[in-house]
């Protein structure tokens, strides 16, 4: 009998993940593993030999405070909703900078960037959809603690996609296992550990408009503790003038197990960007030369400048094999410089607290799931503001102290009536206080306010079965969402708003056979007091309002299709129906912004795993309303992408992503504003023209 030798990947990287972490995250465990004797027959047991023993190297099991990725999608399986799943490494084979690159195609989800920069449209079911800058609507989470200000924004240069083992997505009501019961949901950006990320790695990405991105990460084990580490940094002139963007992340984690039932896990992050604003442009200079700068951006160097340092913990423990407490904890510190129509220096802080139970236990013989927990946040900004002298800062305009704070109690209780029928049935119950101080009151005028924001948000579904691979699905839902400090002082004055509130129904089906993946939901929700932020036609803000009643209703269909083994078609459709019900002002008019249809679609031909070639399409079809009096539209537009590559030498792989091939000129985003009386104001900001981008990156298992 000849033994087996198992090769000790991980132990070889033991040194230079302890130099580099300066932690434990170096070496697998190992095990000595007595060799089994060779079987031998009557007449020869006297030849039978002893072997020496055989030392296995191995991987321990996934760390209670994290889900694996098979854990997590079964998980969201389980939701009587709306949810999805983004693999980290399905965006990996081509250029990986802004978030539409990482979740272009998850089912339900509108995102589109300003300018090939990293802030965005996005939005979940018409979510905050006239924001194109820190967004609102959603709750984005990173690792399962907010990444949003205690208010309710967030900011898109906290995500770094590359650093995500996978991204969860929940849709409408679907996110209350976290507490939250906005109308768009909740994305979470789950990071890697030492457990599954490759031991090193190593990318490179380069192309058109001065593009240049890298990433190096380390991971590794050792004993109880593992770590993680992701330093990464981007530099691009972008396709337009004054589109510049400078960015520099670090995220890591570490873990350690204190026993087989409780472990810890701390995650740090500094995020340091620097982005200049091209602004929008007119339909007509948008037709002779989509590159151009807005003027007064120029005039005035409008720029964004960003820094957060951020550190959370989580302790997880598992009173049981089904029931497990987790406690989160997180402090982020924040600073903004932000030259504008003039010049906003923020300095934020933001802490809060989430306990939560997930256990299991049979009722009358049937499985039954509760989720339970409560949440508490606050965060104090000091808002400076000055007049823009060419992007300096000079006298100051105003000033103010604010404070947010949120208080959550919210349960989920999953009951299984059948062994095919789930009865979900939740709540979320919310108390919010905005405050905000005026420190720099002018001509008698006291801007200070002081608002109060309560209110219960249930929840009820029903899933249906049809066996291990499928499912119906339909629930009911209410969602409440306080305005943030944007909408409360986000233009001339104060904007006394109120609270936005929802109520939301949704039937869908999941299905996932060997070649056939589906996701389809279709939802209606009827939406009082939607917070509609306005800007003029320059895209200055001119303040929030509450419309009266508005409709949101529409289509989310996700694809995966295997029509033979080598090939695969992906696809991401959106149908958007979103209206004013009746409004005094705008009667039965199109909510502006966001197109009517929208289609993402990828077919990939891949032999194996040395190569891939795989044209994409995304096409918008209809022209769309940039106002909400209809009087003026941006054109739909159709763009065809290929991107090509594959791994060679084991630990290699490489991509070429070819954008926009006919170099068509497009319009990824438009401001939304009151009414542009049918004239072309600056209110379009240009898609990318045609470009290459190439990468390789080196990852050793």
């Amino acid at each position: 009998m000849r033994a087996v030798t198992f090769r000790p990947s991980l132990l070889a990287l033991a040194t230079i993940l302890t130099f580099a972490l300066h932690s434990h995250c170096a070496q697998a465990q190992s095990a000595e593993v007595p060799a089994i004797d060779a079987p031998a027959s009557a007449d020869h047991r006297s030849s039978a030999k002893t072997l020496d023993s055989v030392r296995v190297f191995g991987l321990r099991g996934q760390p209670l405070a994290v889900d694996g990725i098979e854990q997590a999608r079964e998980r969201l399986d389980e939701r009587a909703g709306a949810t999805g799943l983004v693999d980290g490494e399905s965006y990996r084979g081509g250029r990986v900078s802004t978030l539409t690159d990482a979740l272009g195609y998850a089912a339900g989800v509108f995102v589109q960037p300003r300018f090939g920069a990293e802030e965005a449209r996005l939005s979940i079911r018409g979510s905050g959809l006239q924001r194109t800058f820190h967004g609102r609507g959603l709750e984005l989470l990173q690792d399962g603690s907010p990444l949003n200000l205690a208010d309710g924004g967030f900011d898109f240069q906290a995500v770094e996609p590359l650093s995500s083992r996978y991204i969860e997505v929940y849709r409408g009501a679907n996110a209350l296992e976290f507490g939250a019961a906005t109308l768009g949901g909740a994305i979470n950006f789950v990071s890697p550990t030492g457990y599954d990320a490759a031991p090193v790695g190593v990318r490179v990405e380069a192309g058109d408009f001065g593009y240049r991105r890298g990433q190096v990460a380390l991971a590794g084990v050792s004993g109880r503790g593992d770590a993680y580490l992701s330093l990464s940094g981007l530099r691009q002139d972008g396709f337009r003038d004054h589109a510049e963007q400078e960015n520099y992340r670090v995220f890591g984690n570490a873990g350690f197990r204190f026993s087989d039932t409780l472990d810890a896990r701390v995650y740090l992050t500094h995020v340091d960007t620097r982005s200049a604003l091209p602004g929008n442009l007119t339909m007509a200079e948008w037709r002779r030369d989509p590159t151009l700068a807005a003027p007064g951006n120029l005039a005035l160097n409008q720029r964004r400048d960003y820094r957060l340092d951020r550190i959370a913990a989580k302790l997880a423990w598992a009173a049981s094999s089904t029931d497990t407490l987790t406690l989160s904890v997180y402090y982020a510190d924040k600073s903004l410089d932000h030259p504008i129509f003039q010049v906003l220096r923020q300095e934020s802080r933001d802490s809060g607290i989430d306990l939560r139970w997930r256990g299991e236990s049979q009722w009358f013989g049937l499985r039954n799931v509760l989720i339970a927990g409560a949440a508490f946040a606050q965060g104090d900004i000091d808002d400076d503001r000055f007049f823009n002298v060419a992007g300096h800062a000079g006298a100051r305009s105003n000033r103010f102290d604010q404070r947010a704070r949120n208080g959550k109690l919210y349960v989920e209780n999953q009951t299984w009536l059948a062994s095919n029928w789930v009865l979900a049935v939740g709540a979320q119950a919310l108390r919010s206080e905005r405050r905000s101080q005026d420190r720099y009151i002018t001509g008698g005028r006291d801007e200070s306010f002081s608002r109060d924001y309560s209110g219960l948000s249930p929840k009820l579904g029903l899933r249906y079965l049809i066996d291990e691979h499928a499912q119906l699905y339909a629930n009911l839902s209410r969602s409440l969402e306080p305005p943030s400090f944007g909408e409360l002082s986000g233009g001339p004055g104060v904007t006394q708003v109120d609270r936005q509130r929802a109520d939301s129904g949704e039937i869908g089906l999941r299905l996932d056979r060997h070649r056939l993946s589906l996701d389809v939901a279709v939802y209606r929700a009827r939406v009082d007091g939607e917070l509609l932020s306005l800007s003029d036609g320059n895209g200055n803000p001119l303040g929030t309002v509450n419309a009266d009643r508005t409709l949101h209703q529409g289509i989310e269909l996700g694809l995966g299709w295997h029509p033979a083994d080598d090939w695969t078609l992906s696809a991401n459709y959106l149908y958007n129906d979103f209206r004013f019900r009746h409004d005094r002002v705008y009667g039965d008019n199109d909510l502006a912004g966001v197109p009517p249809q929208q289609l993402r679609a990828e077919l990939r031909w891949s032999p194996g795993e040395y190569f891939y070639l795989a044209p994409n399409v995304e096409w918008t079809p209809q022209d769309y309303y940039i106002d909400h009096a209809n009087s003026f539209k941006a054109p739909g537009y159709t763009i065809a992408g290929l991107r090509i590559g594959g791994k060679f030498a084991k630990a290699w792989s490489w991509f070429a992503d070819a954008r926009n091939l006919g170099d068509r000129k497009w319009i990824a985003s438009t401001n939304v504003i009151a009414d542009a009386r049918g004239q072309d104001g600056r209110n379009v900001l240009p898609g990318d023209g045609r470009s290459l981008y190439i990468g390789l990156e080196w990852r050793p298992h």
